[in-house]
């Protein structure tokens, strides 16, 4: 643990240097005082409503929304005018379940060496869910100092997690509940937005943090484990994290945790309807994360995974780990069948939970082993619609439901005067075939126009 601590804080270093560079604090500067920009013409789509209106035009002042009008709208005498007749502006997505330092650091690769590929994709916002704080930090620091470069980066605390922890470099031991506030007073400190609960806390400590968490106004979200999703449900827990934080605890006891028992699972037994209804009732949302267990855990050995065009824009070294992982993880041929109807359990369990009211998220837990940065929120987004959501419905846990989880919906998620201008213009019209939103022409981060195709050069092949 020591020796990983010592690599974690030299990288931090490094990212410190980088983020004092001259350029850096120019980039903050072109952000304050830009000519306004006018987009005129595109149809804008309305996650809230879930339709698109059409013939738009947004005045853009700084980094925020001046007005959305209609034709007749008149552009300042100064402003750079993009015509968008034709086009389709979305807000720009935000991935809610992304590492930015131990991920990358087992690929030797840094996180502000990979942040381009999101903005590149459309993902103008991420949430980090657990990592070292100070190297995290960092990270974020970097990427507010370069708006053109990266997304908006929030914070959450390190893993919270019994001692020893699951993830040693990256989780911290609660075990004593009157350990529990300075902890989370320590995390406001770091201007942390959500606390994240992990795999071996149990219900007294995770309870002491939803109420000291709620108490200084963060989100708590959950990997669980010991820590049932009824408990969590019940004490108020804001959010969880990955299907299988569902899944697992919907299971009758009477039936084997073996992946073919459970890949057959019947998701109208009581205890699933329970949970359902009780997740719907109380507003909890649900982060997926369907392409991680896709891509990583369950069909790696597929070649529409291994070989997938996405990753042809990720750097060397962090594919060469990927495939080394690949190699490592053995999956063997004769379990191919099972473990495809265990991801389509996951994906119908997807689909129960929005129905039943559920507020899903779209979380992709990036960079993990053939889940690429950025472009991976697309491959979510199509497994969201194969679930049963409608691409409106699917490109709405990409936005609003994101920025409300975040607490960031006065400035996030929508178009709308007074927020940010997050943009995302596009070719086509993703409310008609989800595919349609990798269709991006132009993303515009804080008012600025950013190039998909600059900002991946950005992204080191070495």
């Amino acid at each position: 643990m020591a020796g990983r601590l010592c690599v974690l804080v030299a990288k931090s270093a490094v990212l410190l240097a980088i983020f004092c560079m001259p350029g850096a604090a120019r980039a903050v500067d072109d952000v304050a005082n830009p000519k306004p920009l006018v987009l005129k013409g595109g149809a804008i789509f309305d996650p809230v409503a879930g339709k698109l209106q059409p013939d738009r035009t947004i005045v853009i002042e700084g980094s925020r929304i001046r007005s959305v009008g209609g034709p007749e709208t008149k552009a300042p005498a100064d402003a750079r005018i993009i015509d968008c007749h034709g086009k389709f502006i979305m807000p720009g997505l935000i991935d809610a379940h992304v590492h930015l330092v131990h991920l990358a650091d087992l690929s030797h690769v840094t996180g502000d060496q990979y942040l381009p590929m999101f903005l590149a994709a459309g993902v103008t916002s991420v949430r980090d869910t657990g990592d070292p704080i100070i190297a995290e930090a960092i990270v974020g620091r970097y990427a507010d100092a370069r708006p053109e470069l990266c997304p908006r980066v929030f914070l959450c605390s390190p893993l919270i997690d019994a001692d020893p922890p699951f993830h040693k470099g990256t989780g911290y031991a609660v075990t004593d509940p009157a350990k529990v506030k300075p902890f989370i007073e320590d995390m406001v400190g770091w201007n942390v937005t959500t606390c994240k609960i992990y795999v071996g806390t149990p219900a007294g400590i995770g309870r002491q943090v939803i109420k000291e968490a709620h108490e200084r106004g963060l989100k708590v979200t959950a990997h669980l484990g010991k820590y049932t999703a009824q408990e969590a449900v019940s004490d108020g827990i804001d959010c969880l994290e990955h299907i299988e934080s569902v899944f697992y605890y919907i299971i009758p006891p009477d039936v084997k945790r073996d992946k073919e028992s459970v890949a057959a699972l019947d998701l109208q037994n009581p205890i699933a309807k329970a949970l359902v209804a009780e997740l719907a009732s109380r507003g909890t949302n649900v982060d997926p994360t369907l392409v991680v267990f896709r891509n990583m855990l369950q069909l790696n050995d597929l070649a529409e995974v291994n070989q997938h065009a996405d990753l042809a824009r990720v750097p060397r070294r962090m594919l060469d780990y990927w495939r080394k992982y690949q190699r490592t993880s053995a999956l063997s041929p004769a379990t191919l069948g099972t473990r495809k109807k265990l991801i389509r359990k996951y994906q119908e369990l997807t689909g129960v939970l929005h129905k039943g009211g559920v507020k899903l998220l779209c979380g992709t837990d990036a960079p993990e082993p053939y889940v690429p940065p950025g472009f991976s929120m697309h491959q979510e987004l199509e497994m969201l619609v194969e679930s049963g959501l409608t691409p409106a419905a699917a490109l709405a846990a990409a936005t609003i439901n994101c920025a409300e989880a975040l607490n960031q919906k006065d400035h996030l998620g929508t178009i709308e005067p007074g927020k940010l201008a997050d943009l995302v213009i596009l070719t086509a019209d993703p409310t008609a075939d989800i595919h349609n939103a990798r269709k991006i022409e132009t993303v515009i981060r804080g008012g600025l126009v950013c190039d998909p195709e600059t900002l991946l050069k950005a992204v080191p092949r070495d």
